[in-house]
């Protein structure tokens, strides 16, 4: 079976040449309660240079900071609220670090952060030093000896239990409890409801009574509902390419690959979409150059997530780089 990360590749072809239709900069994205103005030139470029690859995730600190990745020796990159940039760290991860959750506990915050080319999930101080790695579960009888484990997706539940979707190798979720003992997996390759196709992100819905997890299954163009036991509760149908999830009140922020990010309500119903490229061969493209980019739409969103708030972040995979900031208006 070919990894996801494969088919990723060998799906790519190079965007269209045609410009991308304008989109109103000052026009208001949204609708409701979620209304976004598009804030264009926000974010600093170190000594003027592009940022370079953005294919990872998003987090905030309690400083309201926010991280992001890279494909190069600046893997985690930090900035303020107003895109001030603020530091970077780890050359030591160039190219492969993919989804990050910052949790608080005790008095200090700590990154969680998952490497598809090193198989590993990482805990990391705010600094970047290391604080331990979790590698392949071996013990999930999944991996022989250890290969084909690319872990794209880590949620950690309200009592430090650790959730990581394979989403570049073998398809399934592993779990373990707040010490990193191995619980089990579910999940795994196919299309019944329970398997996926590329479970991409994860992520955990404290919108639910005990919470819940929801994977973001992109080549079955789905989000799919479990509990923490790993046991399936349903799915939500209607994506192009789901690629994350976050949660924030009564609602959940879907970053769709295929050019839109979309918002669901507390029924898990399309509140809005937003950003939504009408131009299709500009849709899940990493080789876009900045001349086809327009405000107001998006190409390739990879990670979406709010920031305490309410304001809109959203890192488009893209071979330049590039995180867009939508400031809340309502």
């Amino acid at each position: 079976m070919l990894t996801a990360l494969l088919l990723t590749l060998l799906s790519y072809s190079p965007p269209s040449q045609e410009k991308a239709p304008s989109a109103p900069a000052a026009a208001t994205l949204g609708t409701g309660a979620h209304q976004y103005r598009w804030v264009a030139g926000w974010l600093e470029q170190p000594g003027g240079k592009e940022l370079g690859n953005t294919h990872g995730g998003i987090a905030f600190d309690a400083k309201g900071n926010l991280y992001f990745n890279t494909d190069t020796e600046r893997a985690v990159m930090v900035y303020d609220e107003k895109g001030k940039y603020l530091r970077s760290f780890g050359p030591e991860l160039a190219g492969g670090v993919h989804g990050m959750v910052i949790r608080k506990e005790g008095d200090a915050e700590f990154l969680y952060l998952v490497h598809t080319g090193k198989g590993e999930l990482q805990k990391r101080k705010l600094d970047g030093e290391l604080v331990w790695a979790l590698p392949c579960p071996v013990e999930s009888s999944k991996y022989e000896g250890g290969a084909g484990y690319h872990p794209t997706g880590i949620a950690i539940g309200p009592k430090g239990e650790l959730f990581v979707a394979d989403g570049y190798g073998k398809g399934f979720v592993h779990r373990f409890d707040a010490e990193r003992k191995y619980l089990g997996s579910f999940g795994g390759p196919g299309n019944e409801p329970g398997k996926f196709q590329t479970p991409h992100g994860i992520a955990v819905d404290t919108r639910t009574d005990p919470p819940t997890l929801l994977v973001a299954d992109r080549e079955n163009h789905r989000l799919q509902r479990f509990d923490f036991e790993g046991r399936h509760l349903g799915v939500i149908e209607g994506f192009r390419r789901p690629c994350s999830v976050d949660v924030q009140g009564e609602f959940a922020l879907v970053a769709d690959l295929a050019g839109r990010v979309t918002i669901l309500n507390a029924k898990n119903e399309v509140f809005t979409h937003i950003g939504d490229n009408p131009n299709e061969g500009l849709r899940a493209q990493n080789g876009v150059p900045r001349e086809q980019w327009q405000d107001g739409c998006f190409t390739a969103p990879h990670f979406a997530k709010w920031d305490s708030k309410g304001n809109l972040y959203v890192l488009d995979w893209n071979y330049l780089g590039r995180v867009t900031k939508l400031e809340r208006v309502r």
